[in-house]
Formats: C-alpha cells, sequence, structure tokens
C-alpha cells in the first residue's frame, strides 16, 4: 500500500495495490489445506466403512454396493455429460455466418463477446455440472440395477398380460428410471440447445423473415421428436404399470391393479396414444426435410387432443354410463384378481377359516382338552415386569434392563416352558463419574440374562426366575456372559491393549477383564485412528495415551443397525430376541424381502401396518422400504452377543427376491441347513410380519368379490384396553390348542372385532414353533349374533363389575397404591373364549409392579378377580385342570425397593377391617420398616429376623382373609416363602451392592 500525490491539492489518497506475495501464499495455503481437510472428512467416512464391514467379514456387501454406485454414476453422468455437451456444441457449431442486423443482436453481440474466451471452459463446466447432478442420482438406484441384473422368475404370471410377476418386480422399474432419465436428457439438451441457438442468432423473436434458421430447426425438431418418441414408449409401459397401478377403492387405500374402466377403456387408449406419438415423432423427424413445423406441430397437437379426450375424457364415459349402472357386476372378475394376488403376496392364501360358536358354559370334558392351554396362560407380562427384574436382579447401577423383555421357550424337567427372558445390558446413565475414559474404555459391557416361568410367580407375587444372579445361574447353563452388542448399547467402545475393563465376577466385587472377542476395527494404524477421531467427532482418539498397541474399537453395536448394515436388501423385525443356546447369548432378528411390484396385490404401508401399543418401545421395522404389496420372512440372522459376529440364514427357500439378492451379493446367506440345531427351538414367528397379515385379513379375509364390493363382513384390530394410548392391541406369544389341533403348540395369536363394533368378530393364530405347520395361519370366525365380547367390551366388564370395583378400591388402599393391567389374552377353551388378565399392583412408595390378582371371564357374564389362576378359573369354568400361577392377596418388601404396603383383604372396607386382619397389617408394616433400617445399616441377623417375622404376619394376614371371605387362602396354592433363585429379596446376600 502506497500514497500518490493528489494533483488537485487535497491532500494525500490511499490506493490499494495487489496483495503481497506473503499474502497469496498464505491464502494459497489456507485454501490447500481446507480442501485437504474436506477430502479426509471424505475419505475418513470411506475408509471407516470398509474397515467395519472387514472386521465383519462381510466386506463383499461394501465392495459391490460402492462398485454398483460408482459404475452408475459414471455411466449415466457421462452419458448425460456427454448428451448435454454434444447438443450444446452442435447448437453452436449450427449458427448463422452472420447475424442479423437488429437491435436484439446487437444488444447479444456483448454477451457473445464476453463469452467467446471462456466457451470451451463454460462448456466442459456446463456439462460437468449436468452430469454430476445425473450421476450422483443414479447411483442412489444401485438396487433396482443389481435387481434387474439378478432377476429371478416368480413361477406365477398376471392375469391380464400373462407375465411372470418378476417383469414388474425387477424388470418395469428400470425401464422405468431408463426411460426418465432419457426424457431429463432430451428436456436438458432442448434448453441449452435453445439458450446456444437464441444467444448466435439461430432463433430469433424479433425482425423480419425467418424466425429460425435452417440449422436450428432442424436441430430443435430431432430433439422434439426424440422426446414424442420416448413419449411414446412412457405410453406403451404405462399399460403395463396398470397392473401396479395403486389408489384407493373399497376402504381399501392401498388397492392396486387394473379395474373394468383400466382395463376397458385406460389400456387400449394407451395403444393408440402409443400409436398416435410414433407418428408425431417421425412428423417432427421429418420437419429438417420439409423445412416447415406445421405438420409436426399439427401433429402434436392431435397428440394432446387425443391424451385429453381418449385417455381422459372416453374413460370417463365408461366409468359413468358403463361401469356405475352394474358396478358389481363389471369389477367382480377385477376384484377376484386382486383378493387372490393379494393373499398370495402376503402368504395368506393358505390361511385355514373355521366357524366357532363359542359355548357360554364349558363342561368338564371339553375344559379337559385344552388342559396344556390353561396350564401355559402367561401370567407373567413382559410389558409390565420389567421394572420388577431391573429391582429385584438390576444388581449395579449401571447395568438395566430393555422396557419390554422377550417370550421364548426353554426345556425344563417337566417339559418345554414359555420363558420371559431379558438381557442385563450396560446402562450408561447409571454410571455414577462421567469421563470419557469411564464412558469409553472401563463401562463397555452387560453381564448375563435374567429368566422367568411365563406362567407363574411366587407367594410374594413376583417372578419366578429359572436363571438370575451376578453372574447369571440357573437352569441356562453355562454360557459366555458379557454382552458387548445389545438393544441398547448405542456408543461405541475402545477395548483391548493395556485397556482393563470393569467386570463383575461371583463374589459381588468389581473386577477387571480384558476383551477377547474377534470384533472390532484395531487402532495401530495412526490414519485409523485419525479418520475415527472425524467419524466420532473426538480428537482424543488421535492422541490419548489410552490407546495402546492392540487396542480396537467396538461401534455400531446394536443387532438391528448390524444386520441392516450387512443386508442393506432386507426390512428388519422391531423386535430382536434372545437366546442362550450351545454356550452363546445370541440375539434372533427376522429379515423380511420386500417389493412394491406385485401385479394386483394392494399396497400397505409397514410403519402403519406393523404399529400398536408398544411400538414406541419394542421398536419398529427397519428397512429401505415402507410402501411394499410382497413380503416374505426370507432370512434369519443372528448377532453374537459377546464377538457381534453376524450370520444370516435363509429360511424360505422359496422366495424370488431372497435368490435375487443372493446372486447380488453372492456368499452372504448360509442354507437354511446350517443354522445350529441347538438354535433352530427358539425360532419364531415374527410380530411385524403378523400384524401386516392381520392388517390385511381384516378385509382380505373375504374371498368372495361380492362379499368384498359389498363390505358385508369388515373385521379390525380393537385397540389396546389396558393401554391409554388408543393404539391397536398388540399380537400375544401363548402356548394354545386350537379346536382343530390334537395338541397346544407355541403360536403368535390376536383378535378381530367387527368395523365400529366391540364385540368378537374372529380370533387368529399361527403356528409359531419351527416344524411341518410353521406359518399356517388358523382363523376361528364368531357368529355375529352371538354377542361374544371383544377385549374392550371384556375389559368393560371388569371395570364394571360391582365385586371386582370394591376389590379394585382396596388394592388401591386408598391413593397410596397404583394398578397396572397386564395382557389381556384371549384364548379359544373348552368350546368357547375365555379372558384372562393379570393385575399388577404397585405399593405407594415401590418402583416396580407385583402381581396381586387375576381377572378371568367366560362368556358374557361368568366374571372372576382372585388372588390365583386356580381360583379365577375355578370360578368361571367349574375347573382349572393343569393351573400353576398364583398371584397372593399381598407382597413382601424387596431390599431396598421402598414400602409397599399389603393392601386390605377382600371382603374388608375402609375402617370396618376385621382387627385381626388390621393386627396382621401393622405387624407386616413394622415388619417391613425394620427390615428397612436393617437393610440400610448392614445389620443382616436385625434384617433376618425382620424378614421372619413379616411372613408370620403375612401368614396370619392370609388366614384372616380367608376366613372373612369363606374362601380358599392364596397362599395354598404356592409357598409364601422365596428362594434365593426366586426372588432376590429372600436372602441378605442377593441385595445389591452399592454402586460405584
Amino acid at each position: 500500500m502506497f500514497q500518490m500525490p493528489d494533483r488537485g491539492g487535497q491532500g494525500f489518497r490511499p490506493r490499494v495495490g495487489p496483495p503481497s506475495r506473503r499474502a497469496r501464499v498464505l491464502l494459497l495455503t489456507v485454501g490447500v489445506l481446507v480442501l485437504l481437510f474436506l477430502a479426509f472428512v471424505f475419505f475418513a467416512g470411506f475408509w471407516t466403512d470398509w474397515l467395519w464391514f472387514k472386521s465383519v467379514h462381510y466386506s463383499s456387501v461394501f465392495s459391490t454396493e460402492v462398485w454398483t454406485k460408482a459404475g452408475l454414476f459414471a455411466v449415466f453422468g457421462l452419458l448425460m455429460a456427454g448428451v448435454a455437451g454434444l447438443n450444446i456444441w452442435l447448437a453452436h457449431r449450427l449458427r448463422p455466418p452472420l447475424s442479423a442486423m437488429s437491435v436484439e443482436q446487437q444488444s447479444l453481440d456483448r454477451y457473445r463477446m464476453g463469452i467467446a474466451p471462456y466457451r470451451k471452459w463454460l462448456l466442459i463446466a456446463i456439462s460437468l455440472a449436468v452430469g454430476l447432478i445425473a450421476g450422483s442420482a443414479a447411483a442412489g438406484q444401485w438396487r433396482l440395477w443389481l435387481l434387474w441384473t439378478n432377476a429371478t422368475d416368480f413361477g406365477v404370471k398376471d392375469s391380464q398380460f400373462h407375465l411372470d410377476v418378476s417383469f414388474y418386480a425387477f424388470d418395469l422399474p428400470w425401464y422405468e428410471f431408463v426411460l426418465g432419465f432419457a426424457f431429463s436428457a432430451v428436456v436438458v439438451s432442448l434448453l441449452a440447445a435453445l439458450l446456444v441457438h437464441y444467444l448466435y442468432g439461430g432463433l430469433r423473436l424479433q425482425g423480419p423473415g425467418r424466425r429460425a434458421t435452417a440449422g436450428a430447426q432442424g436441430h430443435l425438431a430431432v430433439l422434439l421428436g426424440l422426446f414424442v418418441l420416448f413419449k411414446a414408449v412412457a405410453y406403451w409401459l404405462d399399460r403395463y404399470a396398470l397392473a401396479v397401478k395403486t389408489g384407493s377403492y373399497k376402504g381399501v387405500p392401498g388397492y392396486t391393479g387394473l379395474r373394468y374402466v383400466d382395463a376397458n377403456a385406460f389400456l387400449p387408449a394407451k395403444t393408440i396414444l402409443f400409436c398416435v406419438a410414433i407418428i408425431c415423432a417421425l412428423l417432427f423427424f421429418l420437419t429438417p426435410i420439409r423445412r416447415t413445423w406445421a405438420p409436426a406441430l399439427i401433429g402434436f397437437g392431435l397428440m394432446a387432443l387425443s391424451s385429453v379426450l381418449i385417455g381422459g375424457l372416453y374413460p370417463a364415459i365408461v366409468q359413468q354410463f358403463q361401469v356405475k349402472p352394474n358396478e358389481q357386476a363389471k369389477e367382480t372378475p377385477y376384484l377376484k384378481q386382486n383378493i387372490d394376488a393379494t393373499r398370495q403376496a402376503y402368504g395368506i392364501a393358505g390361511s385355514q377359516t373355521q366357524q366357532y360358536t363359542p359355548t357360554a358354559t364349558a363342561d368338564a370334558g371339553s375344559v379337559q382338552k385344552d388342559s396344556q392351554t390353561i396350564s401355559d396362560i402367561r401370567l407373567l407380562d413382559p410389558n409390565i415386569v420389567s421394572p420388577t427384574f431391573q429391582q429385584m436382579e438390576q444388581q449395579r447401577s449401571y447395568y438395566g434392563f430393555p422396557s419390554t423383555l422377550d417370550v421364548d421357550r426353554y426345556s425344563t424337567a417337566n417339559g418345554v416352558q414359555d420363558t420371559v427372558i431379558g438381557v442385563r445390558e450396560l446402562n450408561p446413565n447409571g454410571v455414577q463419574q462421567h469421563n470419557w475414559i469411564n464412558d469409553h474404555f472401563k463401562y463397555t459391557h452387560g453381564y448375563g440374562v435374567v429368566a422367568a416361568k411365563g406362567n407363574q410367580v411366587n407367594g410374594n407375587g413376583q417372578p419366578v426366575f429359572t436363571e438370575s444372579g451376578l453372574p447369571a445361574t440357573g437352569s441356562l447353563g453355562d454360557y459366555q456372559q458379557r454382552i458387548y452388542y445389545g438393544e441398547n448399547t448405542t456408543t461405541y467402545s475402545i477395548v483391548g491393549g493395556s485397556n482393563h475393563e470393569i467386570d463383575n465376577t461371583a463374589d459381588g466385587g468389581a473386577q477387571t477383564y480384558q476383551y477377547t472377542g474377534a470384533s472390532g476395527v484395531s487402532l495401530n494404524n495412526p490414519l485409523t485412528r485419525a479418520a475415527y477421531a472425524v467419524k466420532f467427532d473426538e480428537p482424543q482418539i488421535l492422541y490419548s495415551g489410552a490407546i495402546t498397541n492392540g487396542a480396537k474399537v467396538l461401534y455400531d453395536r446394536t443387532p438391528k443397525e448390524r444386520v441392516a448394515k450387512v443386508a442393506p436388501w432386507l426390512a428388519i423385525d422391531g423386535d430382536p430376541y434372545p437366546v442362550v443356546q450351545n454356550g452363546q447369548l445370541t440375539w434372533v432378528l427376522d429379515g423380511y424381502t420386500t417389493s412394491d411390484g406385485y401385479p394386483f396385490s394392494s399396497k400397505t404401508t409397514l410403519g402403519d401396518a406393523t404399529k400398536d401399543s408398544l411400538s414406541s418401545e419394542r421398536g419398529q421395522v427397519v428397512g429401505d422400504a415402507d410402501q411394499v404389496n410382497y413380503i416374505r420372512n426370507s432370512v434369519k440372522a443372528t448377532v453374537d452377543a459377546f464377538t457381534g459376529k453376524v450370520t444370516l440364514y435363509q429360511w424360505d427357500d422359496s422366495d424370488p427376491v431372497l435368490k435375487t439378492w443372493m446372486k447380488a451379493f453372492p456368499g452372504t446367506v448360509e442354507p437354511r441347513s446350517a443354522i445350529p440345531a441347538d438354535l433352530l427351538p427358539h425360532l419364531r414367528y415374527p410380530q411385524d410380519l403378523f400384524k401386516v397379515q392381520r392388517d390385511l385379513l381384516g378385509m382380505y379375509h373375504m374371498t368372495d368379490p361380492n362379499a368384498f364390493f359389498n363390505g358385508t363382513d369388515i373385521w379390525q384390530v380393537p385397540t389396546d384396553p389396558t393401554n391409554d394410548s388408543k393404539q391397536l392391541q398388540p399380537p400375544y406369544y401363548l402356548t394354545l390348542r386350537m379346536p382343530d389341533m390334537p395338541a397346544a403348540t407355541f403360536s403368535l395369536n390376536s383378535t378381530f372385532v367387527p368395523s365400529g363394533r366391540g364385540n368378537l368378530a374372529a380370533f387368529m393364530s399361527v403356528d409359531a414353533d419351527p416344524g411341518p405347520d410353521y406359518g399356517k395361519i388358523r382363523i376361528l370366525t364368531v357368529p355375529s349374533d352371538s354377542n361374544t365380547p371383544g377385549p374392550t367390551q371384556v375389559q368393560a366388564k371388569f371395570n364394571s363389575d360391582s365385586t371386582v370395583a370394591s376389590q379394585i378400591t382396596l388394592l388401591k388402599n386408598g391413593s397410596d397404591s397404583n394398578l397396572d393391567y397386564g395382557n389381556l389374552l384371549t384364548l379359544p377353551v373348552g368350546g368357547g373364549f375365555l379372558n384372562v388378565e393379570p393385575v399388577y399392583v404397585k405399593g405407594s412408595g415401590s418402583n416396580y409392579p407385583v402381581l396381586q390378582k387375576v381377572l378371568a371371564v367366560y362368556g358374557n357374564d361368568n366374571v372372576a378377580f382372585q388372588g390365583n389362576l386356580t381360583d379365577a378359573l375355578t370360578k368361571v369354568l367349574g375347573t382349572a385342570p393343569g393351573a400353576t400361577g398364583t398371584a397372593p392377596g399381598a407382597t413382601a418388601t424387596a431390599p431396598g425397593g421402598g414400602a409397599n404396603t399389603p393392601p386390605p383383604g377382600p371382603g374388608s372396607g375402609g375402617g370396618g377391617l376385621d382387627p385381626t386382619l388390621k393386627q396382621a397389617l401393622d405387624a407386616m408394616q413394622k415388619a417391613n420398616t425394620d427390615a428397612q433400617n436393617a437393610f440400610k445399616a448392614g445389620d443382616w441377623a436385625a434384617y433376618g429376623a425382620a424378614q421372619k417375622a413379616m411372613q408370620d404376619a403375612l401368614n396370619a394376614a392370609l388366614a384372616a382373609e380367608q376366613k372373612s371371605t369363606g374362601g380358599s387362602s392364596p397362599a395354598s396354592s404356592a409357598p409364601a416363602t422365596t428362594t434365593p433363585s426366586a426372588s432376590a429379596s429372600a436372602s441378605p446376600t442377593a441385595v445389591p451392592s452399592p454402586s460405584p
């Protein structure tokens, strides 16, 4: 910077010169560093993804996806760039040698002169820009490409065009994408050519003479001819697209396929328009020869008019004057096609429907046939008892259980037992001291599972554990209990090297452990560490001394994340469940192959069809596609909870969509025969598929087109009467016997009510046990005049019964206790329907519920509200063969859980309590207080004395209740005392040690 003298005598004015050499070097250096940083950020994402896929041994999935995207990007990007650049160059080449003398052209001269020095670079830049956009869009269609190039025939032809379903599922979507790309290329070329021709005088808006030169006219005519030619191809493909056309009809929002007007008006109209468009395209191609626009423009006008008259007006006339006067007869053949295709595409074509007229009362002989169903009634609600598991089996503050537990089957001495199981995962919120080392190096894993019998509780209304403790012991045998991969494990951990993680052993103390699993990505390479520092936005990964040689990073640790990444072509069921088998803790997930191209099959939205009152807690289906009209549970996937190993097994070996993806990603899916023998008995029919099927069966149980047309018997899933969300009632896993079955089996079950009404319309069950009948859907339809109550009506009966209402008031102990209604189970028993609902009480100061009562109803009026299942069934059935569950009228308090005040016994009210019962309750309250004080002081002798005093008081209270009600004591069906394996509150040694 320097100053020049002001010749006007006004002093000096500053003058800015060019930047110094040092400033230019600095700016260049900063620019280069910014570009390098952005490049490294991109590289870090790519590199860490590659390392992750390599660590799980699915690098072929990553490479196939990357190379497919890169190939599509390059091919379609270059095509678009080449087409656009060629037309820009051609338009410039065809410019007139001299521009007309006009004001318009004189004003354009300055633009032409300004562009002239940069014309070549501008051409390259525009071509690259449109190429990048087109290439990016094409790369996103990598799934369409892989499906098209690896297509497998369905072996089923559609009823209209007699083409294999694979044409609609795999071929037609790709052809439509390519056609859309061709349209885009022509439109971009046409716009670019118009601009260049106008800029260089080939097109004029003012002045005498022709408005377009011969070169411009010919060029634009050919492009318009190509556009119309592609429109002709679109008309031809539209003919086939009618088979997968979706619209609302007869109450089905996703109704798909041809109707009468489509087959008899739109289909011939598309054929005629195809021919008209071909002729119009030829007229445009002849324009450069004839040197006139007139024929082509007349042809284009006729095509537009034909599109309105033939493609719009004619179908409307057919609909108004042919279809509407006799719609049912006209639409019947097409409704039949839609019904058959929809039932086939969703796997409900083989569903078995039978009439079932429920009896109002049950006889002993009929009930005896269902003794196994009764013995396996699940009192333990996996959606209620998670806090109970948490309180009794958390053991450490940094462990936790999911909000909803899972139901599985495990062998016992008495046979296979329905079991409620929960995984004790790491809960980062329970860590007392949060810092980077603790969060990612020390607290890295959970420990063991806790399991309880589904059909029993102990004398305190608490779960009867078959696997409990830390480390867990029980009926599941030895297995690797450290859980590095789980549903709630969402953060990354760094293990190995010199890092010692917090681990727990049988003596109750916290010891250290070094991860020995094979999973994780090595951090030995400084470049890798830098990449992960960028990925996790944590610079300490790059320079921290806590990361030494041999350290590995574990991330993407939830089972759904891992399976979704290695199989991006699958939709994943919302609820993974744990299985202990062969010395391993394994997560099992159900994978679905889907399509939205099954002709005549109505579409559904997965997110909506699978939503119920528990979806927000158990999770929703995960997948790339949401709108589908074909679904199969084609894959069973497993994720090892210790190593994170992902394995995909082919479950449906007849599914053509799965076969197509297996050809696209060879070697990624194991054959069905590779499923471990110990794992096979734990596989089950998936919930989300069942919910999609029941959603469709609400309408598509009607196989008669006339009934379907008139909507005479539409069903709907009832809302959950035990939940305030007003969402649909979820299906339940239960072991039960359907009337046509010789024995009970593990099943997934749901109910239907008539549309807009509350009485029971049907009961739906699917065999969920792997075997010859796996996946067989059985439906019991109930006569509409039977007035069999549905779930909401059953709940209303419970709530309105005077005896139940008074006892509920007692259970609530004024307002000191809260009631939780467990799952309302509807079961076909003894020729009728038995409804059973456990009732949980959460006492004042307690943070977990215990089972107190069992509600039951059989028929319309027979309601029971008893202290245990046996008494409840005896009241409503007259007998209770095989019933094993128990629910006491009062509960003891688990250590550390706060006071759980026992409610007054039935039949007593307010201040009118029986004196003996009141004395027993007071003694229980005192013993409870003494136990709490002893627990806090660590005085185990006093604690044991208080527990004995509480047990004596409990026995006295139960005896007094029995005497006052004239019934049997709930304690008679199960001992009131507990064992260490059944209750953490039974022994001082089971009390959780203080949290760190």
